[in-house]
C-alpha cells in the first residue's frame, strides 16, 4: 500500500485505468493499492433520495437504519447508491442532475475516483416519478409471452440507463406456493417453467439495455409457512430442487444475468444470507455464476436480529461474506465498522473481503466505471447546460413517452384473462345500453397499480403529489369505450370495508341496468396499508372486506353481472364463480389497464391471457397449487376439497378451437432421446383468436412422489377464423427428469403421458410413450425446453 495520495487525473498510467488490459488484471492492480477500509467501502450502499432542485442526494432516514454522514463515508469510497429516484418524488431531469452531481462528489472524494453503482426497483417498470407503470409480474405470467416481456424489459432498462442508473432489483423468480402471501403480485406464477421462461426473457431485455438485472429472492421466500411474509420455510431438499430453484437456474444459464439477491428466509434452520451451499456451492461452483450477490434490504443484520445465528453485527457480516454475499443493501450497517473490527480482531479473514470486492470491482469495470473516459453525465443530460438555472431542465425528460404507453397497453391487453362467459361478452360498443359500474375499484386511479409502482410505493407517503402519469379510472375507460352507453356508477363498499351502507344505492342502479360490471379486487400497499403487497398477507382467499356480500347481492338482482377483478392475487368468488355472466381477471395491469379491460369487454381486443395461478373454489383450501401430488387432490378422507374453480393455464377467448390429428413419431424412446409429436389446432369460430397450447408431463410411476402433472412447454398460436396450423413438438427426455432418492436429477425408464392441454384442467390430446433403457443421471447442462414449430395447415 503506497502512502502517496494521487487523484486519477494525476495517475493515468495506473493499470486499473487501462482499458487495454483485461478486467481481471485491472481489478487485481486496484485491489493491491487499496486499504482494508477502502475495500470494505465498496461493499455497501447508502440509501439516498435525489434532490428535486438538482442538488446532491440526501441520505434517506429510515427507522431501521442509523443516520449516515456522507462527508465521513465518501473519502473511503462507496459501493452503491440506493434508489436515488425511487425514494422521493423528483422530476426525472433534476433527478438525473442530482445523481450526476453526487457521482462527481463521490469520485472526487475517494482517491481512486471510483463512482458508485446506482440501483433502483423495477418490478413493474422503473420505480421513479413520471415513469411508465407497466403491469405487475403476475400479469407478465398471464401473457405467456416471453418475447413481449423481453420487449417491455428492454424499454424499462433503456429509461433507467438514460438517467444514470446501473442496476435494477428485478425480476422476482419466487414460485407461488401459497396465494395468501402478500407478494404474490410480484411473482410470475405458480409454475417453475412459466416463471423461468418469463423471468429469463425479462432479464435478457434489462441486460440488453445495459442494466444489471438482479434475480430475487434466492431462494425459497415464497414458500414461507401459512403465506406469512418473512416466516420460516418448511421445505424439503427435493421441493427446493424441483420447484424453487429451476427458474433461477434457467435465468443464469440463458441470460448472462449479473446479480442475485439472497432471500430473507431460513430453510430448515439455515438463513439464505448465511448459506454457503446455496450462494457459493450451488450458485457459483455448480451453475457458474460470476456476478455479485447483493443482500435483500437489512438481510445481513437480520442474521443477528431475526434469525439469531449471529451474536454481533460483526459475526453477521462474517457469516454473510463467508456464504457468498458481496454487497450490503440498502445502507451500511454490518459491512462498516462491525466488519472492520472483526477483521482486525482476526475473527473474519480479509481474504473474504478481497473476494467480495473483486467481484464488485469487476462489475464496475465491465460497466465502464473505471475507464479514463468515464463521465458522470447521464445520456439525458448530454448536451444540456447543467450549470444554468435548474428550472430550465424541469420537465425536459419524459419517462412515459407514447411508445412506452403503447407497450404498456399491449402487455395489459394480452394479460387480461377471461375466466367465464355465458355469451354476455363481448358488449357491442355501438349498442345503446345502460351499464352499471359498481364496486370499490370503479373510479380509483391507482386500482391498476401494484405495491412497487412509484405512485403507491412512494407516492402514498407524499399526499397531494401528482402521480406523474395518466391513470384513467375504469369509469373513464368505459365512457371512452362505450360512447353509446349510459354509465351508472356506485362504489357499493370499500376494498376492505366491513359495512354495507352503500349497497342500497348500488343495487338500485344494478336493477335499472342492462348489465353490471362489478369492479372488485385489491388495494396495493406495503406492510398492512393494502390488501395486496409486501407485508399484506391474507388470512384466507375471501375477497377483502364486504366485497363478496356485494357480489352476491348484485347476482340476486337478476341483472347479468360481469365480475371484473383488479387484484394482486386470485380470490375465491363464492357463487360468483358459477353465477356471474362473465368474469375478467386482471392482475394490477398498469397505467393502460383500465383501457385494456374496456377493450376486452367490447371485443375490440380478443382475450388471450391465461391464469398463471390457480383460482380456488374454496377460500380456505390453501396452500394449494396445481403442482400437487395425488395426495394433494380431492380425497374421501378429508373434508377440504382443493379442486379449483379455474385451473392454472385457464383462459377463454371469443372464438372456438379444435385440436386434432395427434401424431407420435415413436412411442418408445430411449432415456437419452426425444419424443416427437405433432397436432393441428384450428380456429372453428368467426373471430380471430389466440390459443395457448400447453404441454404437461404426467409420470404415473416414479421412484419418488411426483406432482400429478407439470408444465414443460407452451406456445401461443394466433389463428384467423377458419385457419388451422400444424404444430410440431420435440420433447427431450431431459424434461422428464426429477430429483431422485439420492439427491441427483434422474430420468427413469417407464411410461409417460404428454398432455397437450388448454389448461391444467383441460387436456385435449394425450400422447402415451415409454422411455426405455437405463436410469440416466443429468445435471445443470441438461436441455430445459421443448422445441415448438408452427406451420400453416395445408388445405385439402
Amino acid at each position: 500500500m503506497t502512502d502517496d495520495v494521487a487523484t486519477p487525473s494525476q495517475t493515468p498510467h495506473l493499470a486499473w485505468r487501462d482499458p487495454a488490459l483485461s478486467a481481471e488484471a485491472r481489478v487485481d492492480a486496484l485491489i493491491r493499492e487499496m486499504t482494508l477500509v477502502e475495500k470494505a467501502a465498496q461493499l455497501y450502499g447508502v440509501w439516498v433520495g435525489a434532490s428535486d432542485e438538482g442538488a446532491e442526494v440526501a441520505p434517506h432516514q429510515h427507522d431501521m437504519e442509523a443516520p449516515v454522514d456522507l462527508a465521513d463515508l465518501l473519502p473511503d469510497g462507496l459501493g452503491q447508491l440506493t434508489r436515488p429516484f425511487g425514494t422521493v418524488p423528483v422530476d426525472p431531469a433534476l433527478g438525473a442532475l442530482s445523481l450526476m452531481r453526487t457521482q462527481e462528489r463521490i469520485t472526487a472524494a475517494n482517491r481512486f475516483g471510483i463512482p458508485a453503482v446506482a440501483h433502483e426497483e423495477c418490478l413493474a417498470g422503473f420505480a421513479a416519478w413520471g415513469a411508465t407503470a407497466y403491469p405487475v409480474p403476475l400479469s407478465w405470467g398471464a401473457t405467456f409471452d416471453p418475447g413481449l416481456v423481453r420487449e417491455m424489459a428492454t424499454a424499462i432498462g433503456r429509461d433507467m440507463r438514460a438517467v444514470g442508473v446501473h442496476q435494477g432489483l428485478a425480476p422476482v423468480l419466487d414460485v407461488v406456493r401459497d396465494a395468501r402471501w402478500g407478494r404474490v403480485e410480484e411473482t410470475i406464477g405458480e409454475d417453475p417453467y412459466l416463471v423461468g421462461t418469463i423471468a429469463t426473457a425479462y432479464v435478457q431485455g434489462l441486460e440488453s439495455a445495459g442494466i444489471v438485472a438482479t434475480l430475487k429472492h434466492f431462494a425459497g421466500y415464497s414458500a414461507s409457512r401459512a403465506g406469512r411474509n418473512l416466516a420460516p420455510v418448511g421445505m424439503g431438499a427435493r421441493e427446493l430442487a424441483d420447484v424453487i430453484l429451476p427458474p433461477f437456474e434457467m435465468a443464469i444459464r440463458e441470460s448472462d444475468v449479473r446479480s442475485v439477491m439472497h432471500a430473507y428466509t431460513d430453510t430448515d434452520g439455515i438463513p439464505s444470507a448465511a448459506d454457503d451451499r446455496l450462494l457459493t456451492g450451488l450458485l457459483r461452483d455448480t451453475w457458474g455464476f460470476t456476478g455479485t450477490v447483493v443482500a435483500d434490504y437489512f438481510g445481513i443484520a437480520f442474521l443477528k436480529t431475526l434469525h439469531g445465528v449471529a451474536g454481533t453485527f460483526g459475526e453477521a457480516a462474517g457469516a454473510a461474506l463467508a456464504a457468498g454475499v458481496d454487497v450490503e443493501l440498502p445502507t451500511v450497517k454490518t459491512f462498516g465498522s462491525p466488519l472492520l473490527d472483526a477483521v482486525q480482531q482476526g475473527l473474519v479473514s480479509e481474504e473474504l473481503v478481497d473476494r467480495a470486492v473483486r467481484r464488485v470491482l469487476l462489475q464496475k469495470t465491465r460497466l465502464g466505471l473505471l475507464d479514463p473516459d468515464w463521465s458522470p453525465i447521464p445520456p439525458v443530460l448530454r448536451g444540456a447546460d447543467t450549470t444554468a438555472d435548474t428550472d430550465a431542465l424541469r420537465g425536459t425528460v419524459d419517462l412515459d413517452p407514447p411508445a412506452n404507453r403503447e407497450l404498456a397497453r399491449r402487455v395489459a391487453e394480452r394479460a387480461v384473462v377471461l375466466l367465464r362467459n355465458d355469451g354476455t361478452l363481448p358488449l357491442d360498443a355501438r349498442t345503446p345500453r345502460r351499464i352499471a359500474l359498481i364496486g370499490p375499484n370503479s373510479a380509483v386511479p391507482t386500482a391498476v397499480l401494484g405495491c412497487y409502482s412509484f405512485p403507491v410505493h412512494v407516492g402514498g407517503q407524499h399526499p397531494g403529489t401528482s402521480p406523474g402519469i395518466d391513470l384513467p379510472t375504469l369509469h373513464e375507460a368505459l365512457v371512452a369505450e362505450f360512447p353509446s352507453a349510459e354509465i351508472l356508477v356506485a362504489r357499493g363498499t370499500g376494498i376492505d370495508d366491513a359495512g354495507t351502507e352503500g349497497f342500497t344505492e348500488a343495487l338500485a342502479l344494478a336493477r335499472r341496468a342492462d348489465v353490471v360490471v362489478a369492479a372488485l379486487g385489491d388495494r396495493a400497499g406495503l406492510f398492512g396499508r393494502g390488501t395486496s403487497g409486501e407485508g399484506c398477507d391474507a388470512g384466507s382467499l375471501v375477497l377483502p372486506g364486504a366485497q363478496q356480500q356485494l357480489l352476491d347481492a348484485l347476482l340476486d338482482t337478476g341483472t347479468p353481472v360481469v365480475t371484473t377483478l383488479l387484484a394482486g392475487r386470485p380470490y375465491a368468488l363464492g357463487r360468483g364463480a358459477d353465477e356471474s355472466a362473465a368474469i375478467l381477471q386482471a392482475f394490477f395491469p398498469g397505467e393502460a389497464g383500465t383501457a385494456a379491460i374496456a377493450s376486452v369487454l367490447s371485443g375490440r381486443t380478443g382475450p388471450s391471457g391465461r391464469l398463471p395461478v390457480t383460482v380456488p373454489r374454496h377460500p380456505g383450501a390453501q396452500p394449494s397449487t396445481y403442482l400437487a401430488s395425488r395426495l394433494g387432490h380431492t380425497s374421501e378422507v378429508s373434508s377440504i376439497d382443493p379442486t379449483p374453480a379455474f385451473g392454472f393455464g385457464h383462459g377463454l377467448t371469443y372464438t372456438t378451437f379444435d385440436w386434432t390429428d395427434l401424431a407420435v413419431e415413436d412411442t418408445e424412446v430411449p432415456t437419452d432421446g426425444e419424443v416427437r409429436l405433432a397436432l393441428t389446432v384450428t380456429n372453428t369460430g368467426d373471430r380471430a383468436g389466440t390459443e395457448l397450447v400447453q404441454l404437461y408431463l404426467h409420470d404415473p410411476v416414479a421412484s419418488v412422489v411426483q406432482p400429478v402433472q407439470r408444465l414443460v412447454g407452451y406456445v401461443r398460436v394466433d389463428l384467423a377464423p377458419g385457419e388451422g396450423k400444424r404444430i410440431h413438438v420435440g420433447v427431450p427426455t431431459d424434461l422428464a427428469s426429477f430429483t431422485g432418492r439420492t439427491g441427483t436429477r434422474t430420468v427413469e425408464p417407464g411410461e409417460l403421458e404428454l398432455r397437450l392441454s388448454a389448461s391444467s384442467t383441460e387436456p385435449r390430446l394425450i400422447a402415451q410413450v415409454v422411455l426405455t433403457g437405463p436410469v440416466r443421471h443429468v445435471d445443470h447442462h441438461r436441455r430445459l425446453h421443448a422445441d415448438f414449430e408452427i406451420h400453416p395447415q395445408a388445405c385439402g
